[in-house]
């Protein structure tokens, strides 16, 4: 279990600090907040690792918590001895990195101090910050039921899938105009980079995302690695694309340079140079939790957003066939597996942790780093995490729905509909979270919303048919 240390120097004010604690809440109870928690003043003995009485003057640990050096002898050893001599609590120093604390409950039975597990270099900052006469105690709080950084990762899901559907909308306006003024109609096909989903490349598509996913849980070591290298590649170009879009809406700084009689915009270079070196910078940088998430995140919804805009999904039918299956893949692989794996463990799940403890993980993810204070705060930066999937999936059925509206001149209904299900879907995704305290496949909830919002909207507007198959704008058209 994770903890905290809470120690208080003797200035005036005090000066107080929090460190992260592991311990084994099978040995010891904390208290739950610092109201009913007692005070004891630290004692440094890092110096020794307490593998014998021997190792500290008599009388140096009376009624204190006391420090020593992880090593050479079991905690239960060292906890029989410190409380033998007195002791109030017994911290234990390690250079490495915190594990969690497991031993024969039993052989505990005698021991009545607390132990608890604190890094080095948490006692070295503790004795520079508030001095050498120190008073700590240890608590625990619980959980929050509700952390703000989900509102983060909310606003960014519907961000996305909002105006992920609406670039789309205005790239199919577009399509619309080349189609009715002929003259246009070649320039822009030249443009087009959109790619149609059908049904049979929707069913090859969810395919090759479960054997992915299978290949990922057995040689994950390896390709992470590539997908790694795989995101880099993608999310340049789908930030280049992005910020293309939007300097192109800007008509001043056009000039070019003439190569192989080619020419292009000197300002683009400097973009592609640019969305380059993002993308490097995070991949060199990847593992700096604490603001390499901040890449990731930008990244990510650039990918998403331009995913979202290149791939059309051609009719209704083709996106109730992929968000269907993608609902499936996503329950079966993180519910279902669980009875198959022989550790018991979620495929999705393991995949998305890294297995086996792997400190990579797979940049497939938006991160955001919780923000109330708790003790996994202090000990290693957890994070909210929402994949990729679960923003672009049902941003495809919002990018339909946009397109339909664009091509029935229907006033954006079936757009904003869609969107406000989406939010509402990902509102239902947090309660259930919130109440089960386990990871959810968001798809769970986001697709059955989009899916029969979109299908109310298309059946009170008795659109069902043409929503069903996709409409045959091409003909009779007129901007």
């Amino acid at each position: 279990d994770e903890g905290i240390l809470h120690a208080s120097g003797s200035g005036v004010p005090p000066v107080t600090k929090d460190y992260c604690i592991i311990y084994n809440s099978n040995w010891v109870s904390l208290p739950k907040t610092l109201d009913n928690a007692t005070f004891s003043t630290l004692e440094n003995l890092t110096s020794t690792v307490l593998c014998s009485s021997a190792e500290v003057p008599s009388g140096v640990m009376k009624d204190k918590a006391v420090v020593v050096m992880r090593g050479n002898c079991t905690f239960l050893e060292k906890a029989r001895i410190a409380q033998s001599l007195g002791a109030k609590m017994l911290l234990i120093a390690s250079k490495s990195k915190l594990s969690a604390i497991s031993d024969n409950k039993t052989d505990f039975e005698d021991v009545t101090l607390p132990i608890a597990l604190i890094r080095y270099n948490d006692i070295v900052d503790m004795q520079l910050v508030l001095g050498n006469e120190v008073n700590v105690t240890l608590y625990s709080p619980p959980l929050p039921e509700f952390d703000c950084s989900m509102v983060v990762i909310f606003l960014i899901a519907v961000f996305t899938v909002a105006l992920g559907g609406y670039w789309s909308g205005v790239a199919e306006l577009e399509n619309l105009k080349a189609v009715a003024s002929p003259g246009e109609r070649e320039t822009r096909w030249k443009k087009e980079e959109n790619v149609t989903f059908t049904p049979i490349t929707v069913i090859l598509f969810v395919v090759i995302c479960c054997v992915m996913l299978v290949l990922l849980y057995f040689f994950y070591k390896w390709l992470v690695y590539v997908i790694i290298s795989v995101f880099c590649l993608a999310s340049a170009m789908s930030l280049y694309n992005c910020l293309a879009a939007l300097i192109g809406e800007i008509p001043f700084g056009q000039c070019r340079i003439t190569c192989s009689n080619k020419s292009i915009e000197v300002r683009l270079i400097f973009l592609a140079i640019f969305c380059i070196g993002a993308a490097v910078v995070w991949a060199v940088f990847r593992n700096e939790d604490r603001w390499a998430w901040i890449l990731q995140d930008i990244l990510g919804v650039a990918f998403c957003l331009n995913f979202i805009k290149t791939l059309k999904m051609p009719n209704f039918k083709s996106c109730v066939i992929l968000l269907g299956l993608l609902l499936l893949y996503d329950v079966f692989f993180v519910f279902i597996t669980p009875f198959i794996t022989k550790n018991g463990a979620s495929i999705m799940v393991e995949v998305a942790a890294g297995p086996f403890g792997n400190s990579e993980k797979l940049p497939v993810v938006i991160r955001v780093p919780r923000l109330e204070h708790f003790a996994s705060t202090l000990c290693d930066l957890p994070f909210s995490l929402l994949g990729f999937g679960d923003i672009i999936v049902p941003g495809l059925l919002v990018a339909y729905c946009r397109r339909f509206d664009v091509q029935t001149r229907s006033s954006s209904v079936y757009y904003i509909s869609c969107t406000i299900a989406y939010a509402v879907g990902m509102v239902l995704t947090f309660i259930v979270l919130a109440l089960m305290k386990m990871g959810q496949p968001a798809l769970l909830y986001l697709v059955p919303c989009t899916l029969i919002t979109s299908s109310l909207v298309a059946w009170r507007r008795k659109e069902m048919k043409k929503f069903w198959k996709g409409s045959s704008y091409q003909v009779g058209w007129r901007p």
